[in-house]
């Protein structure tokens, strides 16, 4: 990693926390939540589908382990794993790591000369900031497979209630650098004269995203938990000619044992 990247992303995750907090004197002020020494939220599985931006490419689905919980100082918050250090505002610093699914194989025809992009594996740092005015997520990633790129997202996430089912608003950004970008969705010159498709250099973009989250009783402590989300990809990504769309969707629905 090199020096540069480094300052820049610790700047920028920087920015994003003081603003979250800012946006909240009562974070500011307040205490962590206490720390616990059983498992509570929710565990169980789930149906996982992903849209592929890649040319040629059928959506990812997959049925994975479903956990929205906390152990102690450990945490889980769907993709987002992690160990809770020191308190900061009403949470923790938290170091994180993110399952992704964002790698792509060259296998079918219309892709025919370029190469395997690898499945990024973030690892970085995070905060979630509980707030009287919803939750924020704020997460700072580097990818250490091959990009070696940045990622950093925002999340705000509100909640209401409509009988007894639990509903939660989302709404985010998340930013990837050049470096992330042009891994997944750039063109190589050697690669262009292989597959036919013009050279290309992705730079870096901060894409929007809506969701809306649901948590469904059913019998006793079991629920069902469901999501949607849609990002509106940037020009950074979307005039690559690797890419078929402007838009991403995705969402999960589970099944999972509420522990309290």
């Amino acid at each position: 990693m090199n020096s540069n990247f480094s300052v820049f992303s610790i700047a920028r995750f920087s920015s994003l926390l003081g603003a979250a907090l800012l946006l909240s004197p009562y974070a500011v002020h307040a205490q962590g939540t206490p720390l616990t020494d059983k498992l509570v939220g929710d565990v169980g599985g789930g149906a996982f589908l992903t849209q592929s931006v890649i040319r040629s490419k059928d959506g990812k689905a997959s049925v994975l382990p479903y956990g929205f919980f906390d152990y102690g100082r450990f945490f889980a918050r769907v993709d987002t794993l992690g160990f809770k250090t020191v308190q900061l505002g009403s949470g923790y610093l938290e170091l994180a790591g993110r399952v992704s699914q964002d790698g792509w194989r060259a296998d079918t025809a219309a892709l025919a000369g370029l190469s395997e992009r690898k499945t990024s594996i973030p690892l970085g740092l995070g905060t979630f900031q509980k707030t009287p005015y919803g939750g924020f997520f704020l997460n700072a990633f580097v990818d250490a497979n091959k990009s070696h790129g940045a990622l950093l997202d925002v999340t705000y996430a509100a909640e209401f209630k409509l009988g007894n089912w639990s509903f939660y608003p989302q709404l985010g950004l998340e930013y990837r650098n050049a470096k992330y970008n042009n891994y997944f969705y750039g063109v190589t010159p050697a690669e262009s004269n292989a597959s036919g498709f013009a050279a290309y250099n992705a730079g870096a973009s901060t894409t929007p995203m809506l969701g809306l989250a649901a948590d469904v009783p059913l019998s006793g402590p079991w629920v069902l938990n469901l999501q949607l989300r849609h990002k509106w990809l940037r020009p950074a990504v979307h005039n690559s000619p690797l890419v078929s769309r402007k838009s991403q969707d995705s969402g999960f629905i589970a099944v999972s044992y509420r522990f309290k």
